[in-house]
């Protein structure tokens, strides 16, 4: 059976993100170009983690055989924000940034393979052609909407979630 768009859809937005990646691995020091792309990046994943939240993981969540799944991927989407908003909250120029870039860059890579090559392949066989068609909808119409609102909200480790 052929990927369904919406799993296409998610990957087509990890391939973005991985183009990121290598652009800010390859700046240098506190550039306007590592600022740019760092903060394309942070808000293109805030958005694309929300929407899929939204999304494929409310729906796997509801779905004994998948809930494991999902539960570990959001718990590795507030690591992923977690470090955005440390790295965010750095100092550009310095060594430690790169640094901590790496290990997030490290982490949000063994993420979205472990999506790519476990989860999504479990979602296709359990979830029927309605369900997907609807993931679609939603993430489509979520992402847009989470964009703006990642775009307006400055990240901050002074916010408490409860």
């Amino acid at each position: 059976m052929a990927e369904t768009k919406i799993f296409a859809r998610l990957k087509a937005d990890h391939d973005r993100h991985r183009k990121l990646l290598r652009q800010i691995d390859e700046t240098h020091g506190d550039s306007p170009e590592r600022e740019r792309l760092f903060e394309a990046f942070r808000i293109e994943v805030t958005a694309h983690a929300a929407s899929e939240e939204m999304s494929l993981y409310a729906t796997m969540l509801a779905k004994p055989g998948l809930r494991d799944d999902a539960q570990h991927s959001v718990s590795e989407h507030k690591e992923i924000e977690d470090m955005l908003t440390e790295l965010y909250e750095m100092d550009f120029a310095s060594t430690g940034w790169l640094t901590r870039f790496r290990t997030m860059k490290d982490r949000y890579l063994h993420h979205i393979d472990e999506e790519e090559d476990e989860m999504f392949p479990a979602a296709e066989k359990d979830l029927s052609e309605a369900e997907k068609s609807k993931l679609l909808a939603t993430f489509e119409k979520q992402k847009p909407k989470e964009k703006v609102k990642a775009a307006e909200e400055e990240p901050s480790s002074d916010d408490e979630r409860e």
